[in-house]
Formats: C-alpha cells, structure tokens, sequence
C-alpha cells in the first residue's frame, strides 16, 4: 500500500482576462490539451479541471472563463463560474502578458484578487515575445498580497518547472482527491463538444465562433470506433450557409479538424456526424444554456 506520509494534494484555479494564454498554460503544465485554445478572447466558458499526477504530488488547475463584465444572460453564467473557482481553492494563479501588463482590466481584476482568501501568485504569460522586460516596473504594480511572481512562456515552456514547483509549494499535505490515473473529472463527450467548438473558432470570424454552441446528442463507444452526433446551434438563419458553406465544405472543416483532434486525444478513431439547428438568441435564454450545461 502506498504511503502518503508526504503526499501533497490541492486546487488551483487559473484567472486573468481572457486571451492571456491560461488555456496554453494548464495544457502545457499537464503535458495533455484539456482546454481548447484560439487565437480569439474568450474561447473557454466554463471551468475545465485538468490534473497533474506525480509520485509525490496531485495537483487540481481549474481553467477558466476569461473575467469579464457580464452583458448577457450567458457571460453572467460564466462570471459565476469564476467566482465559484475562488471558494475552497488552496491557490490563485493571477496570469497577465509581459507587453501588456498593467491595462485596466488587469487592474480591475487585481483589485477582486486583493480580496481572495487564498494565496495568490501572479504569472506574466508570454516571455518568449518579451524577454527584455523592466521587471521592477512591473512588480510595482502589483498587491501585497501576491506571495510570487513568475515570467514564464506557456507557448515554448520557459519557466514552467519553477512554475509547477512554485505551486507544490503552496498545496499543502493530502492524500489525491482523484484516482492517480485521472486526467480531468469531465467525460469524454465534453471535450468531444469543446474540441468541435475549438473547430469553429479556428475556421470562421467575427461574430460566427460566439453565436455558436455544440450538442453532443449521441456518444456510441463501439469496439473498433467512437460514433458522435452533435448538434451545433446557430442564432440567426442568415449564419447557416456561412456555417455548412457551398455543398457542405464547411461542415466537414468542422468535422475532420475535430475528428483529427479528439482521436489523437483518446488515442481512438472517431467519427463525428454534424448537423446545424437554429436556436434564435440562445445566449440569452435561461433553459438553452441550462441545457448546455450552464447553471
């Protein structure tokens, strides 16, 4: 039987305005891709759990939604998943850029983070762009509360073992809360939908990505092969063409981007039957997004 005598074991959740790389940054800490990533801000929307098992250690990083000013009823669901990430958690991982640290908005988030009962350190994202920076000054600006500050590259990977060992320091003695073979607490049709979401973000512009939601209506594991049907909804009539494209060219962009990436996830062939439905404002209405699973 394992003996636990030094066995560390706790939750951090990951908060910063969205597009800082928190995605990038808890993929690349679990050596696996949970969160799905864009170019574009505000890509997450809901809080992913992704954990980091060693032989001394068990890690808990909770990704979240980018913190933002709710302006409808769906961004007021996310904002409540970044304030339930801060209960109960034994660190908070404050994440900027190097280049752009302080905007406002990160001094509106420090001024919530001043507030955390948890320990707080501060991650400045993007040290492979920004390598020549004026640490002082950005040190100045932050809390007294922040108990660290780490300059790391999510991207290429600087900085990250100070950063994972910066963590261990602060998770305090615990037997894991997880089976130690665990990589999330989410089922595999959640990253089946997320990962076919992260195809419509990398595929299409402006507005289309955030007028969109996927369905996982049917998720058959077979011996040979995993089947998926999954719906994606759409707000206006007029984004249905964009989304399936001229005979269908867009629609199997979605689907063979996101059948490529899911069965290099599970190591498994998929196959992925898409369908589009109009759902007129569906952001904005309390039984869709309770039916996406936002409460």
């Amino acid at each position: 039987m394992k003996d636990y005598t030094d066995f560390r074991s706790g939750f951090v959740t990951i908060i910063g305005k969205p597009n800082t790389g928190k995605s990038t940054l808890m993929n690349r800490i679990l050596g696996e891709k949970l969160s799905i990533t864009s170019p574009k801000p505000q890509t997450t929307r809901y809080a992913v759990k992704g954990i980091l098992n060693t032989s001394s250690e068990q890690i808990i990083f909770i990704d979240t939604p980018g913190f933002l000013k709710p302006r409808y009823e769906m961004q007021e669901r996310m904002a409540k998943i970044i304030d339930d990430s801060f209960k109960d958690v034994d660190l908070l991982i404050f994440m900027s850029q190097i280049q752009s640290f302080p905007s406002d908005y990160d001094l509106e988030l420090l001024s919530v983070v001043q507030k955390a009962r948890s320990p707080v350190i501060a991650v400045l994202n993007k040290l492979d762009i920004s390598p020549d920076f004026d640490k002082q000054e950005i040190l100045k600006h932050l809390p007294d509360n922040i108990a660290e500050t780490l300059f790391v590259s999510a991207k290429s990977g600087e900085g990250i073992p100070e950063l994972i060992s910066t963590i261990t320091s602060f998770m305090p003695l615990h037997m894991p809360y997880y089976d130690e073979e665990q990589l999330s607490d989410l089922p595999l049709r959640f990253f089946a939908k997320e990962l076919i979401r992260e195809a419509i973000f990398h595929n299409f512009q402006d507005e289309i990505p955030y007028s969109t939601a996927v369905l996982i209506e049917r998720f058959e594991e077979r011996a040979d092969i995993i089947v998926i049907n999954a719906v994606i909804w759409i707000e206006r009539n007029s984004q249905k063409h964009i989304i399936i494209g001229r005979g269908g060219s867009n629609l199997k962009k979605i689907r063979e981007y996101a059948e490529k990436q899911f069965s290099e996830f599970i190591d498994f062939p998929v196959r992925i039957h898409l369908h589009v439905k109009v759902n007129e404002n569906w952001r904005k209405k309390g039984t869709a997004l309770k039916e996406l699973g936002f409460y």
